[in-house]
């Protein structure tokens, strides 16, 4: 069975839909009532956020779009020192597409917002003339436990943590999408009992993010200017697999301008790296951290700041943001 327009028209058709897609994935309390709004529980401050997922292909090796809507509003929150809470999905489905594709695809958020432990409480549904695509925007409110964690709070001495090998997103997506068969999948996960047995160590973070579009060159250099500092790398450092760094050889890819769904970046003070870096290690999706480079002054003189990399021959690189589009583009 496939979804045409009169699934979003608001009558009988969009009811069933919502009833035996959205509501039998999504199952809780507060959605169950389909009130115009949910009515919920929030003590403090809180993180709030939204984002909005498109990617061809739908489905792809370690995850799909349902997997990816969770995963990277759940990251989101988590980097700012927030315990995710709810999230809301909405979205918008070309005409053409399966039930059973959509069914998959709630399946998989259902299944990720279960393990990252937030619940889905509101979402929107509406039908668009197309070819079968389906796009999706979820929001994420969080409690804030530490605050404090900003891209402006680097600080010379620091040292930088990866909690993973980068790249694999991107080349999982561009494998899938141009038939290239490997073992590569997706690094597409949720951070956030990464980033929570970090605040229960009492690790003081002074930056965090999550590594996505643009990749981890960007994010640096963002982080860099904010804070008025150099960031100095070690291309050594760097944790890469052999099968990216093969793929990338091949097509002429940089590792560091590659998109990640599971990878974030922490900016720590040098005598707690070791234990922190441990913490990551221990966790599910940080078998792989590293410490890949540290913070250094610039704090006065604009032309200071930035990023270098010391290269495997021990020369210096300057990596700079990524400009244009991030071909080939993989969402």
């Amino acid at each position: 069975m496939q979804i045409d327009m009169s699934y979003g028209s608001g009558g009988k058709q969009t009811s069933d839909l919502i009833q035996e897609v959205f509501l039998d994935a999504f199952h809780n309390k507060i959605l169950d009532r389909m009130e115009d709004a949910a009515v919920l529980e929030v003590k403090g401050k809180i993180a709030y956020t939204t984002d909005s997922f498109v990617v061809t292909p739908m489905f792809f090796p370690g995850g799909d779009i349902g997997k990816l809507a969770v995963c990277g509003t759940v990251n989101d929150l988590s980097v700012m020192g927030a315990v995710p809470k709810y999230l809301t999905a909405g979205f918008i489905l070309e005409e053409g597409v399966s039930l059973e594709t959509l069914k998959r695809v709630t399946a998989s958020m259902a299944k990720a917002a279960k393990e990252a432990k937030v619940q889905i409480v509101a979402g929107d549904t509406k039908v668009v003339e197309g070819r079968g695509g389906i796009y999706i925007n979820t929001s994420g409110i969080g409690e804030v436990i530490k605050s404090g964690i900003s891209i402006s709070n680097c600080r010379a001495g620091d040292l930088v943590l990866l909690s993973g090998n980068l790249g694999e997103h991107h080349a999982a997506i561009l494998s899938s999408r141009m038939g290239i068969e490997n073992s590569i999948h997706s690094d597409c996960a949720p951070l956030n009992s990464m980033v929570l047995k970090l605040l229960e160590e009492e690790i003081d973070i002074h930056c965090m993010r999550d590594v996505t579009r643009g990749g981890l060159a960007t994010v640096l250099n963002e982080a860099a200017e904010k804070s008025g500092c150099r960031i100095q790398l070690t291309e050594e450092a760097l944790p890469v697999s052999k099968e990216v760094k093969g793929f990338c050889d091949i097509l002429g890819l940089d590792p560091l301008y590659m998109a990640n769904e599971g990878k974030l970046l922490a900016v720590i003070p040098e005598k707690q790296a070791e234990r922190a870096l441990n913490i990551m290690k221990a966790s599910r999706y940080g078998k792989n951290a590293a410490v890949i480079g540290r913070v250094t002054e610039g704090l006065s003189e604009k032309q200071t700041r930035g990023v270098v990399m010391t290269t495997a021959l021990k020369g210096t690189r300057r990596i700079d943001v990524l400009y244009g589009e991030g071909l080939p583009r993989i969402c």
